[in-house]
């Protein structure tokens, strides 16, 4: 499976470079998933871009990412979502829960805002 990770202080890029996302490409896309967040990863951009294609175990992929980020009080924002991704996901009725952004730097955004909020729940603990 092709994708390449960037790591940054709040949050790492995860940008996936296959054309089809199926059962045989994601347990590398779960396995780093898992590794990012027991390293201390605690939010995920993930870019779709190149995707043009999923079926329910690239979704499967994307929901254990979303827990291990909620379970760590951060967050994952899914980018560049196709048409056919986005209809699957429509109707898996997972728009949802998960967050869904046109760009890159909205995504960041969010991400910083979320984390802004965290830290202020936490103070007032």
């Amino acid at each position: 499976m092709q994708y390449s990770i960037d790591k940054q202080e709040q949050y790492t890029l995860i940008k996936v470079q296959e054309e089809k996302l199926h059962a045989h490409l994601i347990p590398e896309l779960k396995s780093a998933f898992v590794t990012l967040n027991s390293e201390g990863v605690d939010s995920f951009i993930l870019d779709l871009s190149e995707v043009r294609y999923t079926d329910s175990s690239g979704l499967s992929a994307i929901l254990i990412a979303n827990r291990l980020c909620n379970e760590a009080k951060g967050i994952l924002v899914l980018i560049g979502i196709t048409e056919h991704v986005l209809k699957l996901i429509t109707i898996s009725q997972l728009e949802k829960i998960l967050h869904i952004l046109p760009t890159h730097e909205e995504a960041v955004d969010l991400i910083l805002m979320t984390a802004l909020e965290r830290d202020l729940m936490e103070g007032e603990e």
